[in-house]
């Protein structure tokens, strides 16, 4: 059984990843990789909606090892990102917030692959609400090739000037590798924290 946030089963994951393509093929075979590894685990995909890009591959990494995939896309970013038109389950929502909460809401645990702004904004937004106690759902970068090498320094950089709680530091997890990703995902269990500051 595949188990995360106190007990709760993963049925499905969030990949939060870019629209564009990279500068480097592995981010889109490795993206594709790990959709086909959701599948082959029983664990459903739910990302950003696009057929092109990070998040088209993984996509169709997951689609063609017959995995579940909901896509959840604003309206305004229907045509903008292309759309996949070939998923049983797209979901389109008003709002940009009106996406990230669906897709919060859908998962039981949330990953980033390389991505721009958007991509780390959504990543700090579910990570700020597992510091908060909003969620006990599990966090995870997969590093893939380092990219993103700065993030995590600049993170420890804030435990060290004591701006980000070393508790709250580890409820990131990072990996390199999809299977160690993925069961640290599996055994993750969710420690309600009691202090968000130090005065």
């Amino acid at each position: 059984m595949t188990i995360g946030n106190s007990g709760r089963r993963i049925a499905r994951i969030c990949v939060y990843c870019g629209s564009s393509k990279g500068a480097r093929p592995i981010y889109r075979e490795t993206a594709a990789e790990l959709g086909k590894e959701l599948a082959k685990r029983g664990i459903g995909l739910v990302y950003g909606g696009a057929q092109i890009g990070v998040m088209g591959a993984v996509a169709e990494g997951a689609r063609s090892a017959g995995g579940d995939v909901i896509g959840v896309i604003p309206e305004t970013l229907m045509i903008k990102e292309v759309a996949h038109t070939g998923l049983s389950d797209l979901r389109v929502v008003p709002t940009m917030h009106d996406r990230k909460a669906m897709m919060a809401e859908l998962a039981d645990g949330f990953v980033a692959l390389p991505g721009g702004c958007g991509t780390f904004e959504e990543l700090f937004e579910v990570i700020t609400w597992a510091q908060l106690g909003i969620h006990g759902k599990p966090c995870a970068i997969l590093n893939i090739e380092g990219y993103f090498a700065p993030l995590i320094a600049m993170l420890d950089q804030g435990v060290r000037e004591r701006f980000i709680r070393p508790d709250h530091r580890a409820l990131l997890l990072v990996h390199t590798t999809i299977p160690e990703m993925l069961e640290a995902m599996e055994s993750y269990r969710s420690t309600p924290t009691e202090k968000w500051v130090d005065i």
